[in-house]
């Protein structure tokens, strides 16, 4: 199905904004944004643009969509593709957090400087002799811009693990205290995050070209307590109150006027309905499937990495026959909604069809199933299957399935360089925020990006919009004496398509 979109404006293709700000709520759903509960970024959406259609990428977990808003570009060209990931020459026993500065420091020593595939969008600007400053109240801030530098750097980096350069911790923990103990809700670490930005990064008499600032909440909230509850309420305002303080700021050196701030999260959302175990699953079918080994594992073992409503599989040895079963076994599982392998196996489809792929891809991925129920207080209630984050039951909250509210994430921009007042109904995603800013910035991409410049929400003119078209892919199996079934549903805009939801099951004969 098409759709005609309008023509784009028609001024200059630069952006008129002196200083670019993205603010990023961790696992915020757009349907919590509200006049009540968030003034300060409803004010802000109805001031500038609302993404009514935005997308966050596939794996919806916080490292992938952090890579993507730091770079544009899909997993496939990042080469982060989940929060926990397997690497044999990483570590050959056990899983490991993609955004830990071990991973990185020895992800980059591997690869000459690209465990990231592309440079960030800090580094891109700061090529321009321009600075930047980064602060994240949860490590994902660290693949924003993750360089060793001198201690006299003008490009400040916190990450909630330590600083960049190292020296400015003591510095920091002078003016704003110990960096406060994870609680729920993060109040405490959201508001250390926001003053470290305004108080100490800004402190200097010009703002830096472009600031990144990543709260926790209302993840840490929605993840213990689910989605709506009091605690993750209480997450959310205190976010909002900490987008009033960059405001503030801005207004009190009378900028805000030459400031183009994208507020986003990298993922919605869901409920866990029930835990599984899917390396159980895989044992019960006479695999060696383990997430932890006493030694390295041996070709046709199976390593099992939980990420939440999803979980990725790697086959040691990339054995076509292992991998077949272990598609058989998923597919009789009541657990399981999509699968994906690398070879496009029957009944599933190629990582390539959501962007996942290359050499450090699993060979298996495999969605968890998920269900609409009745909305709870007028908001869309979704239950997912959770497997690798086992501190979460039943009632907590989850993401990284393919269900609508995991895929459909926040997104509002207000700036000299966007229109006001406007609710853009066309699909966009996290992965067209780095292109836009670029745009913007009059700064060529240092390579081709996977998404698009949203050209229908700037003042000035963008890359002519084309039409938008509708996909359903569906993939069909037969194992056990019955049918497995699956499918997915995408919006393409441009040439960037976006993954709107995706489910499966198996059907007994």
């Amino acid at each position: 199905m098409l759709l005609a979109l309008g023509a784009p404006g028609s001024a200059a293709a630069a952006g008129q904004a002196k200083y670019f700000i993205l603010v990023v709520w961790d696992g915020m759903r757009p349907d919590f944004v509200s006049a009540e509960l968030t003034p300060t970024l409803d004010g802000l959406r109805h001031r500038g643009v609302w993404f009514a259609n935005h997308h966050s990428v596939y794996p919806t977990s916080t490292e992938v969509n952090g890579t993507v808003l730091a770079t544009g570009a899909f997993p496939e060209h990042s080469h982060i593709s989940a929060n926990s990931e397997y690497r044999r020459e990483i570590d050959p026993l056990q899983p490991y957090g993609s955004q830990s500065l071990r991973a990185v420091r020895l992800g980059d020593s591997l690869t000459d400087g690209h465990y990231i595939g592309l440079p960030t969008l800090a580094e891109q600007v700061q090529a321009q002799d321009l600075h930047t400053a980064v602060v994240g109240a949860k490590p994902v801030a660290l693949l924003h811009d993750r360089k060793v530098r001198n201690d006299d750097s003008p490009n400040p980096v916190w990450y909630a693990e330590g600083s960049l350069p190292a020296s400015r911790l003591a510095g920091l923990t002078n003016l704003l205290g110990v960096f406060p103990a994870g609680a729920s809700p993060n109040v405490g670490r959201d508001q250390w995050a926001a003053r470290c930005l305004t108080e100490s990064f800004w402190s200097g008499a010009e703002l830096p070209r472009y600031s990144v600032l990543w709260l926790s909440e209302p993840d840490y909230s929605q993840h213990a307590h689910g989605p709506g509850s009091p605690e993750a309420l209480a997450g959310i305002r205190n976010c909002d109150d900490r987008l009033a303080t960059v405001l503030h700021e801005l207004d009190r050196r009378g900028v805000r006027d030459q400031t183009d701030i994208i507020v986003v999260s990298d993922h919605g959302f869901s409920t866990i309905g029930a835990n599984c175990d899917v390396g159980e699953s895989l044992r019960a079918a006479g695999l060696n499937a383990k997430t932890t080994w006493a030694q390295p594992p041996q070709d046709g073992d199976v390593v099992v990495v939980g990420n939440g409503g999803s979980v990725m599989l790697y086959v040691v040895g990339q054995s076509p026959t292992v991998t077949a079963q272990v598609v058989a076994a998923l597919q009789q599982q009541a657990f399981a909604g999509v699968i994906f392998t690398k070879a496009g196996l029957p009944g599933t489809f190629p990582l390539a069809e959501v962007h996942v792929g290359g050499a450090t891809a699993p060979d298996v991925i495999v969605s968890t199933r998920w269900q609409r129920l009745p909305a709870t207080n007028e908001h869309p209630h979704i239950e997912v299957f959770n497997d690798g984050y086992h501190e979460y039951s039943a009632g907590c909250g989850m993401h990284v399935t393919l269900s609508p509210t995991d895929l459909h994430n926040t997104c509002a921009a207000a700036g000299p360089d966007f229109r006001q007042g406007v609710v853009d109904p066309l699909p966009s995603g996290n992965i067209d925020v780095v292109p836009t800013l670029l745009w913007l910035m009059n700064v060529k991409p240092a390579q081709p990006l996977d998404g698009r410049v949203l050209s229908e929400a700037l003042v000035g003119s963008g890359p002519p919009l084309q039409t938008v078209q509708l996909e359903h892919r569906e993939a069909h199996g037969t194992v056990a004496g019955g049918t497995w079934d699956q499918y997915l549903n995408f919006t393409e805009l441009n040439g960037v398509r976006y993954l709107d939801e995706g489910n499966g099951k198996w059907t007994g004969k």
